[in-house]
C-alpha cells in the first residue's frame, strides 16, 4: 500500500513533521544535535519534572511491581490510586478518577456522558481530544466561535429544549492562543439552559489558583462546574489526568468511560510522582507569582496583555513560521513551528512557553530577534 502522495502533499503544504530527538534536559534548556537551547515549547510550567526526587520516589515505592499488570477494573486498581484520588478529592471537596492521560480523559468522558439524544455546545478551538470525544459520543454537537459569549447563547436558545441533556465544553486557558475562557458568564448560560459545564484545566492546574487547582479556583468557581479535567504531565510534571466531579458522575464514568474501562492501569512509579507533585502543589505559590509576573512582562513587550505562559506569536504562514523558527534554533532558542491541523488554516505561529526556571534575562535576546 502506497502513501507517498500523502507525504508528498503534506511536505509541498510544509505540515510535515519529524520527531525532535531530545539528548538531554538540565532546568529550562534543552540539548539538541549536540547544542544547548532554551526550551519554549515545554509544558512543565513549574519545573517540577526536575524537582521531584527519583530516588525519593523510588523507595517509596520498593514494595510494588513496575508495572500495574491489569485495567483498574481487574487486578490493576492498587493502593497508589486510592491514595491519589482521596488526596485529589480533598483538596477540591469532591470525588475524583486518575485516568492514564488527558486525551483518554476527554474521549471518555464525552462518550460516556453525552449520547444521541443529547446537545453538545464546545468551543471552537478546544483541544483535538474533545473534538474526538464529540465523535465518537454521537451527540448533535456545534462548536460556537471562539471566547464568543452572545452566539453560544444564540445556539443554546435556538437548539437546547430540543434535546434530553446539554453540555458546554472549553478550556480555561487555551492551548494554543492563551487565552482565558469567561467562567462566569458560561455558568450564568449554563444555569439559564440546564446545562452540564465541563472544563477542561490542563493547562491552569499548578499555575493558577491559591492552592493551584486551576483558573476555577481562582474565581472561586470550583463548586459550579459541572466537571473538570486536570493533567499530570504539564505544571504537575508527572503524567496522566484526573476529573473532578460528583460522586454520580465519577460511577458512571467507571461504568461507561471506554477509555477507563480498557486501558491498563498506570505503573505505581508514575502514580507516587503524580502524588508527590499534588502533595507540594499548594506550597508552590512562590514559583506561580514568579511565573505569572515572567509571563505579563514577556507579553508585555511583545504588545500583548494577560499573564498566562502560553503566548502565541501568530505569523500565518507555514513557511513563515518555519523560518522564524529555524532562526531562532540558531540563536539558541527551541521553538517549534505550530502549523495546521493543530492550529486553523492561516495562522501558523510560534507558541512559546514559558516556565519558572526562567528569567527576564533568559529571554531579552529571543525578544530583539523576533522584533526584527
Amino acid at each position: 500500500m502506497d502513501f507517498t502522495a500523502e507525504i508528498t502533499k503534506l511536505k509541498e503544504e510544509k505540515r510535515f513533521r519529524r520527531l525532535p530527538l531530545i539528548e538531554a534536559r538540565q532546568g529550562p534548556y534543552v540539548k539538541i544535535n549536540g547544542k544547548w537551547l532554551l526550551n519554549l515549547s515545554s509544558n512543565d510550567y513549574l519545573g517540577l519534572s526536575e524537582k521531584l526526587s527519583q530516588k525519593e520516589i523510588l523507595e517509596e515505592i520498593k514494595d510494588f511491581p513496575i508495572g500495574a499488570g491489569a485495567a483498574r477494573l481487574l487486578s490493576g486498581n492498587h493502593l497508589l490510586y486510592q491514595r491519589l484520588e482521596e488526596k485529589l478529592g480533598n483538596l477540591y471537596q469532591k470525588k475524583a478518577l486518575v485516568f492514564s492521560s488527558g486525551y483518554h480523559a476527554n474521549v471518555g468522558i464525552i462518550s460516556a456522558l453525552a449520547g444521541r439524544r443529547d446537545v453538545v455546545f464546545a468551543d471552537k478551538l478546544v483541544h483535538a481530544s474533545i473534538i474526538d470525544g464529540l465523535r465518537l459520543s454521537g451527540a448533535t454537537y456545534f462548536r460556537y466561535p471562539h471566547g464568543n459569549i452572545e452566539a453560544l447563547a444564540d445556539l443554546l436558545k435556538s437548539h437546547r429544549f430540543r434535546y434530553k441533556r446539554a453540555f458546554i465544553i472549553t478550556e480555561s486557558i487555551f492551548s494554543m492562543d492563551g487565552d482565558k475562557s469567561p467562567l462566569e458568564e458560561l455558568i450564568k448560560l449554563k444555569r439559564t439552559y440546564q446545562a452540564f459545564l465541563i472544563l477542561d484545566e490542563a493547562h491552569a492546574v499548578g499555575v493558577y489558583g491559591q492552592q493551584g487547582l486551576g483558573l476555577a479556583e481562582e474565581y472561586g468557581l470550583i463548586n459550579e462546574i459541572d466537571l473538570l479535567l486536570g493533567t499530570f504531565g504539564k505544571a504537575l510534571g508527572g503524567y496522566g489526568a484526573f476529573v473532578i466531579a460528583s460522586e454520580e458522575v465519577i460511577d458512571l464514568l467507571i461504568n461507561k468511560a471506554r477509555s477507563f474501562i480498557f486501558t491498563t492501569a498506570l505503573p505505581p512509579f508514575i502514580l507516587a510522582v503524580n502524588l508527590k507533585a499534588i502533595s507540594l502543589l499548594p506550597d508552590l505559590k512562590e514559583a506561580r507569582s514568579q511565573l505569572r509576573k515572567l509571563s505579563s512582562w514577556f507579553r508585555k513587550n511583545l504588545g500583548l496583555s494577560g499573564d498566562t505562559p502560553i503566548v502565541p506569536i501568530v505569523l500565518g504562514d507555514n513557511e513563515k513560521a518555519l523560518a522564524a523558527s529555524a532562526k531562532l534554533f540558531e540563536a539558541g532558542f527551541f521553538v517549534p513551528a505550530i502549523r495546521p491541523p493543530t492550529v486553523p488554516p492561516g495562522t501558523a505561529r510560534l507558541r512559546v512557553s514559558l516556565t519558572s526556571q526562567m528569567s527576564e534575562e533568559n529571554l531579552f535576546s529571543f525578544l530583539r530577534l523576533v522584533e526584527k
